[in-house]
């Protein structure tokens, strides 16, 4: 196996692993009378996803691609980028979730890394969805999905902070908090 191979397969297994979280605890948050928002656009995200994957896939593939010359710098923010995402999973625990899932009156705590961002787990995805490609040559990969990442969460973001706003105490604990990078930036 390559290189590609196996990093590829870890990241499949990293997204199937989450899938299968994801629904656990959207089970559980639904038995404690959680709501369901943003059903339109999550097909959309998924099939983001699913693209995205196929795409770094024939790309790499497609074109021989290696790793790049500068994995030395690229591989340490991708494993950042991994670090914040299981940080963010780890500090929401059952709540964590890839649809937006709230349970009414929940009060939400500031921990982990959402103590200094609002969207942790949406800034380690924009990362890997950059950068993983940039590691093996990807870059028509990298710049689309990057742009149409962008655009979902331009929609996803409101959609989350409102329905968090409506129904529990997130202006008061999350309102003062910066969305994607801490405030000492």
């Amino acid at each position: 196996m390559s290189v590609f191979e196996i990093m590829f397969s870890l990241l499949i297994l990293q997204r199937v692993s989450e899938l299968i979280i994801a629904k656990r605890n959207e089970r559980w948050m639904i038995s404690r009378g959680a709501t369901i928002h943003g059903k339109n656009h999550y097909p959309f995200i998924v099939v983001l996803h699913i693209l995205f994957l196929l795409s770094l896939w024939f790309e790499v593939t497609m074109f021989n691609n290696e790793l790049s010359n500068i994995w030395i710098i690229l591989l340490p923010l991708i494993v950042f980028s991994q670090i914040i995402r299981y940080w963010a999973i780890c500090s929401l625990g059952k709540y964590w979730n890839t649809k937006i899932i709230i349970v009414p009156n929940q009060v939400i705590e500031s921990k982990g890394p959402y103590k200094f961002i609002r969207h942790p787990n949406y800034v380690a995805v924009a990362l890997e969805i950059g950068l993983f490609p940039l590691l093996f040559h990807a870059y028509t990969t990298a710049i689309v999905f990057s742009f149409l990442n962008m655009i979902m969460m331009m929609i996803r973001i409101p959609i989350e902070e409102k329905a968090l706003k409506n129904q529990t105490n997130y202006q008061k604990s999350f309102g003062i908090k910066a969305r994607f990078l801490p405030k000492r930036f």
